[in-house]
């Protein structure tokens, strides 16, 4: 793997964000390239995380934050089926990528409410869940590359 530089900043709030947050996401994606079955699903620690799990968890994430659709069984995120593949994961984890950078990109004002799925209280705003995601995603990202340099020794994003 190759290291990539972080995105430059710009004095543009928005751009910033979603920069370093897609440079996340590359890295996470470019992590389970190469990986092959059964080692993209077997867990690297005792609490059962994988590179295919993590990929899989963070959809959800996204979809559950930036696209308001309810995940109810979290814990079962970031654990692939067998039926579920390496290429459909990742191909789920882009389209929703898309998908949640045109919910961004429609955003007129980062302290508006995120589309998050209905529940008690109000909403977070956008900067607010634009920079969990970015949290959440660096964490996992963290975790992809220990799994990945147990499986293999490959380091960088």
């Amino acid at each position: 793997m190759t290291d990539r530089k972080p995105p430059r900043t710009t004095n543009d709030e928005k751009a910033t964000l979603v920069g370093f947050l897609d440079y996340l996401r590359d890295a996470i994606a470019a992590k389970v390239v190469g990986v092959p079955e059964p080692e993209i699903r077997t867990p690297g620690v005792q609490s059962g995380t994988n590179l295919l799990g993590l990929v899989k968890h963070l959809t959800a994430v996204e979809r559950f934050y930036l696209l308001g659709e309810d995940v109810r069984d979290w814990p079962g995120t970031m654990r692939p089926s067998q039926k579920e593949t390496v290429d459909g994961v990742l191909a789920a984890y882009r389209e929703i990528r898309a998908r949640a950078n045109e919910v961004i990109d429609a955003c007129p004002d980062l302290t508006l409410p995120a589309p998050g799925p209905p529940r008690r209280g109000p909403k977070p705003s956008m900067r607010w869940a634009l920079v969990h995601l970015i949290e959440e995603t660096g964490r996992h990202a963290g975790h992809a590359d220990i799994l990945r340099e147990q499986y293999d020794g490959s380091t960088g994003r």
